[in-house]
């Protein structure tokens, strides 16, 4: 697989390209959104372990820096712990807006041939982003995260709500508590998504048990691209 770092219209972003790419082929597209304090590399990792042939990815940096400490920055989608602010919202959905056209653009994506899934921040950020738009996103993952102001969302809701979304979290996440995740599971079912929830044994992370129930729902969810690969000499 390939990586490429861009400096994108709205936002630096990673593309990851599988092997064998050929860029006459339409490739399905799954974008990946970090949590607070990470960046664009930090789930870039996940590409090989989901597929190395049938898929494009494509990992944005959030906008806002922070400092972890040490000088090590971060970045946020909005400030943590319940200081954002609206502007902040909205300039990261907007931001995001314009980084889906690009990639959208780049690798000709045809509508519906695409994924969003993010991780604790990036989970929220997926909700906001993702469940009105369920003409351009197959599908939503959010792992180890919490659903934004139902209120708002609400409003954004489709009225045929098949969009698939599969949620997983930690019993023992010291972030984002599991009774988050059962609200954003209450909210769901009852707007009536076909909702797949996990909950597992573990903290604030992504882990293997998480990826084998993942991997074969995302395919389900979204096909990869069937490309031979020929075996290098």
């Amino acid at each position: 697989m390939q990586t490429q770092q861009h400096q994108g219209n709205s936002l630096r972003y990673i593309t990851v390209l599988p092997d064998g790419y050929d860029p006459k082929v339409s490739y399905p597209l799954i974008i990946m959104l970090h949590g607070f304090g990470a960046n664009m590399q930090d789930l870039a990792g996940l590409a090989p372990v989901i597929n190395s042939h049938g898929y494009v990815y494509a990992c944005p940096n959030a906008p806002i820096s922070f400092d972890l400490g040490g000088g090590y920055p971060g970045y946020g989608w909005t400030s943590p712990r319940g200081q954002s602010t609206s502007d902040e919202v909205q300039t990261a959905e907007q931001l995001l807006a314009e980084f889906f056209e690009e990639v959208f653009h780049r690798f000709h994506v045809a509508p519906g041939q695409a994924l969003l899934l993010g991780f604790s921040q990036g989970g929220g950020m997926t909700y906001r982003c993702g469940l009105g738009h369920p003409e351009t996103f197959a599908g939503l993952v959010a792992l180890s995260s919490s659903l934004p102001d139902p209120e708002i969302l609400q409003n954004r809701l489709p009225l045929e709500r098949n969009q698939a979304i599969f949620v997983a979290h930690g019993t023992s996440d010291p972030m984002i508590g599991s009774d988050r995740a059962h609200a954003a599971r209450e909210f769901l079912e009852e707007a009536g998504y076909p909702l797949e929830f996990h909950e597992y044994s573990m903290g604030h992370e992504i882990n293997e048990e998480v990826l084998r129930d993942l991997v074969p729902w995302l395919a389900k969810v979204l096909p990869p691209a069937h490309i031979t690969v020929e075996p290098p000499d």
